[in-house]
């Protein structure tokens, strides 16, 4: 085949984002197009945009609109405009950006691959294999699409529609395909896994997922990410203490710490539910390492209720955690029913303060390490004496780092002393 058109895909957004992206790439490689990373050399363009929040509307718009400027200088010949924000804005954008050839929502994606290869998408069909975008030894697997939840704050549903869940079957086989190309760990995402399989039937759930997946040969470590603790169930829970390969890490969003503003939310629990799940999580593996996401500025949060969340995470000691601001999104509950009157200053504030106590808290964690012997995975080499790695207790990008002293395989598991901490990164040396 002659491949003389290039084409560039730019994923902008969350990991669901980008295991979309790995399809639309994995469908591409083997048509006439060579694939570049610079969007200067390509013929054709893919935006997969992200919808969240204000910040990554804004990001995705300056993107296309610096895509747009190569297509007016005659460099590029197509731009294709994908995801989250093409979703849920396609028919107020298509006019603003007179540059765009075509826009695709969050499941056009068969409809995607057939205007820009010119061949109708088949998900058996061995020229569509997904092609990751990390680093070979680690993936993400996508379990399910969408969300029936109706959190105030959150416009997935908009972007993303309802829960669809895939089969236990297809999950399972996907997972396997990736371990076969190298893949040692995988992270298990859905915008809610916990409440996998509700959409199907009684017998497909989260726990008997992981047990299937538990079973894959020559797969290392698998990581839990967005479990809702409304729907963290105990089957699942008791995994963390019966499975080889699940790592006890749980990236369990609990969004804040007190009961009015979990009620505003739309949350589901109230703070004693959600003590009693990480009370049990961390009775069943001690060494669970647990990560939460929070929000702060919220309609409704006085100074009281924000104080009560500060004395939860003080309370908790999460091992991990991100703090988001409110973003009052047009459509979602919050939008419609509450005014957004507290000031952007007074959010920001909020969140250096919670940042600010979590930085003492990863602090006290980590000089607790010092001594340990750990497993490290290691995704990349810093220089020709040192290498990065991660334990179980991170997942990429998002959370800590381990500088291990050497030169090191990427994707490796080595066995490593800890020899140092700081706020995020641990020291070690390797263990002969």
């Amino acid at each position: 085949m002659n491949k003389n058109k290039k084409l560039c895909l730019i994923t902008l957004g969350c990991s669901k984002n980008l295991v979309d992206s790995e399809l639309i790439l994995g469908s591409i490689k083997n048509s006439q197009y060579t694939i570049t990373e610079q969007p200067n050399e390509a013929d054709t363009i893919i935006v997969n945009t992200c919808g969240f929040l204000d910040s990554a509307r804004e990001e995705s718009v300056d993107v296309i609109l610096e895509a747009g400027e190569l297509k007016k200088k005659g460099k590029l010949k197509q731009l294709v405009v994908s995801g989250c924000f093409s979703e849920r804005y396609k028919n107020q954008i298509q006019d603003e950006l007179p540059e765009v050839d075509h826009f695709f929502g969050t499941t056009d994606l068969d409809d995607l691959v057939k205007k820009v290869t010119g061949k109708d998408y088949q998900k058996n069909d061995p020229d569509f294999n997904r092609s990751i975008l990390t680093p070979n030894h680690y993936a993400y697997l996508k379990i399910a699409e969408g969300c029936d939840n109706g959190c105030s704050f959150c416009s997935i549903p908009l972007m993303r529609g309802l829960q669809k869940s895939r089969s236990i079957e297809e999950n399972v086989n996907e997972a396997s395909k990736l371990v076969d190309q190298g893949v040692k760990e995988i992270l298990v995402i859905a915008q809610d896994s916990t409440s996998y399989g509700w959409d199907l039937d009684r017998d497909t759930n989260l726990h008997k997922l992981f047990d299937k997946l538990d079973l894959i040969k020559d797969l290392n470590w698998i990581r839990l990410h967005y479990a809702h603790p409304a729907h963290l169930h105990r089957h699942m829970i008791e995994r963390f203490r019966t499975l080889n390969k699940l790592l006890p890490y749980i990236d369990m969003p609990v969004q804040h710490g007190s009961d009015k503003m979990l009620k505003l939310m739309r949350r589901g629990m109230k703070t004693d539910g959600i003590k009693r799940k990480i009370d049990k999580l961390r009775n069943i593996n001690p060494d669970i390492c647990i990560r939460t996401s929070i929000i702060v500025g919220h309609p409704g949060e006085t100074d009281k209720e924000f104080q009560k969340l500060y004395d939860f995470v003080e309370e908790v000691k999460f091992d991990r955690l991100g703090v988001f601001t409110y973003s009052n999104e047009e459509g979602t509950y919050g939008y419609d029913s509450f005014n957004d009157n507290i000031p952007q200053q007074v959010k920001y504030d909020r969140m250096d303060a919670i940042m600010l106590l979590q930085q003492d808290i990863n602090l006290e964690k980590n000089n607790l390490l010092i001594g340990n012997k750990e497993k490290v995975i290691i995704d990349k080499l810093l220089n020709e004496n040192e290498s990065l790695g991660r334990t179980y207790r991170d997942s990429p990008d998002v959370d800590n780092n381990v500088v291990v002293k050497g030169h090191h395989k990427i994707g490796s598991i080595i066995n490593a002393k800890i020899i140092g901490a700081s706020d995020y990164e641990l020291e070690a040396e390797i263990i002969k």
